[in-house]
């Protein structure tokens, strides 16, 4: 049975941490704040986990999922960048920005895209986020969470409960975390190219 818990914006309850992390490793989903509204996670190692997130938001095959990560070190385990790429994302995280990068042989193929052999990437500002991330001690596999049969934004957690709570393991209750997704930025070529117009100053990447 899932769970609705109301976890503190600046300093999280560490026994909840420790209860997500537990929903996580055992192949869970859940739901949980960002800097840029709430959105789905589970396990990078759970595919079971990966594919309720996809049957949750109706995704297609060829859907960038996103490696949410600690900081910019871990992020670079995870992408080939080039020297003046390595600048730019040094400076702009942690952000509200979602990067697509070329994939490192440290992502399983499964976590890419099928064709393009590339991952979503993304460093949040967000001290719940942050904690969770150091609690489970690696990268969450997370999408924003939009739902395919509900038009509006999903900003209060007891709205968003009573949608998915029946599909997903844990709720954690942040308060408004914001209204708008993240803006995402493909980054594989010689210059930036803005997927999607989000959260974020876009000047840098225009």
């Amino acid at each position: 049975m899932s769970s609705l818990l109301s976890i503190h914006p600046e300093t999280p309850q560490r026994h909840y941490l420790r209860k997500a992390e537990a929903i996580l490793a055992a192949g869970g989903v859940i739901v949980y704040p960002t800097d840029s509204g709430y959105a789905l996670a589970c396990d990078i190692g759970r595919a079971g986990a990966r594919d309720r997130i996809k049957q949750i938001r109706q995704l297609a095959d060829d859907h960038h999922l996103t490696l949410v990560c600690r900081d910019f070190s871990e992020l670079a385990t995870y992408a080939v960048v080039s020297d003046s790429t390595y600048r730019l994302l040094r400076r702009y995280t942690p952000g509200k920005y979602t990067f697509i990068l070329k994939a490192t042989k440290e992502v399983p193929r499964r976590l890419q895209h099928p064709k393009r052999r590339t991952i979503g990437l993304r460093v949040p500002e967000h001290r719940i986020v942050q904690a969770l991330l150091e609690t489970c001690n690696r990268p969450l596999l997370s999408t924003s969470l939009s739902l395919p049969h509900y038009p509006g934004v999903l900003i209060e957690p007891a709205v968003i409960y009573d949608l998915v709570g029946n599909q997903v393991d844990l709720v954690l209750d942040g308060g408004f975390c914001g209204q708008q997704p993240t803006s995402v930025i493909d980054l594989t070529g010689d210059f930036p190219v803005i997927i999607r117009v989000g959260a974020g100053d876009l000047s840098p990447f225009q």
